[in-house]
């Protein structure tokens, strides 16, 4: 029986497990540092900035989304962007990557938000064909940018 809910505090361990399963299969295992005191205070800290789905299989949480609440300036209200989006290689074609998504736009619907959105890496065609057969369109005419690291650093030296 599969089961998609919000994430509990004691579903922590799994997601970071999960997070680094992630990490593994877009080739950056080395760039994943994050850890169940991390995680669980995003999500279940004072201020949460965080918010996550599990997907679980037979009792056993074996995906997860993970994501947080973005603005557009042009509606004017908030939308969902999805961070994270993993189910297990096992668990694949169970259904449950699609129920996470479902989860993510009822929660849209519930709210008022007008967008749910996220990124996928350009070489990951297993998911752009899955995010396609679910009406997701790409921006190709957008091309999202990052700073981090020691760039993160040196910009705060720009004054």
């Amino acid at each position: 029986m599969t089961e998609v809910r919000r994430a509990v505090p004691s579903d922590v361990d799994t997601m970071v497990e999960l997070i680094h399963e992630l990490a593994d299969y877009e080739r950056a295992p080395e760039e994943c540092h994050v850890t169940a005191e991390q995680l669980h205070k995003a999500l279940f800290g004072p201020d949460p900035a965080v918010f996550a789905h599990v997907a679980e299989l037979a009792g056993e949480v074996v995906g997860c989304a993970l994501w947080f609440k973005n603005f557009s300036t042009w509606d004017g209200v908030h939308g969902i962007y999805l961070e994270d989006l993993y189910v297990r290689p096992s668990a694949r074609g169970s259904g449950l990557g699609k129920a996470l998504l479902v989860a993510l736009a009822d929660e849209c619907v519930r709210q008022g938000y007008t967008r749910l959105q996220w990124s996928v890496l350009n070489w990951n065609e297993p998911a752009i064909g899955f995010y396609r057969s679910l009406g997701a369109v790409p921006l190709d005419e957008w091309v999202g940018y990052r700073v981090s690291g020691d760039a993160l650093h040196k910009l705060t030296a720009v004054r």
